[in-house]
């Protein structure tokens, strides 16, 4: 198996990992239990996070940024930003509007747990093999 093809299998397994850190039954838990790494340390937080820095060093050490590679760190940036910002506004402000408040509360789906496995990877794969 060459070096590419075991860079996108302990993608998987990041992403595996990573999904089971962020599960739970609502968005609101999630939130919650990130909260919790936030107020340990804001390192831990970003720690639980695995997939992002695995990304950023697998463009660095392969020095490949192409329209993927840039793409899924933009996802990735948008999605740890995007949960900061769910926290401000539950646990810092305690202020938030009403569909948020309701969308927190929605079950999520276990296809929506593991939809990070099935964006991720394949983007991954797609900017490895296109450019070498």
């Amino acid at each position: 198996m060459n070096i590419l093809s075991q860079i996108v299998l302990l993608m998987l397994l990041i992403e595996l990992i990573e999904t089971n850190l962020h599960r739970a039954e609502t968005l609101e838990l999630m939130i919650t239990r990130l909260y919790g790494y936030y107020q340990k340390s804001i390192f831990i937080f970003f720690l639980v996070h695995p997939s992002f820095y695995f990304v950023i060093f697998v463009s660095i050490y392969l020095n490949t940024l192409d329209f993927y590679m840039i793409f899924i760190l933009l996802l990735k940036s948008l999605d740890i930003f995007f949960k900061i910002e769910m926290m401000r506004q539950r646990f810092v402000f305690k202020k938030m509007d009403v569909e948020l408040e309701e969308m927190l509360k929605l079950k999520i789906s276990p296809f929506i747990t593991i939809l990070s496995s099935l964006i991720y990877v394949p983007l991954l794969a797609m900017s490895l093999f296109t450019s070498f």
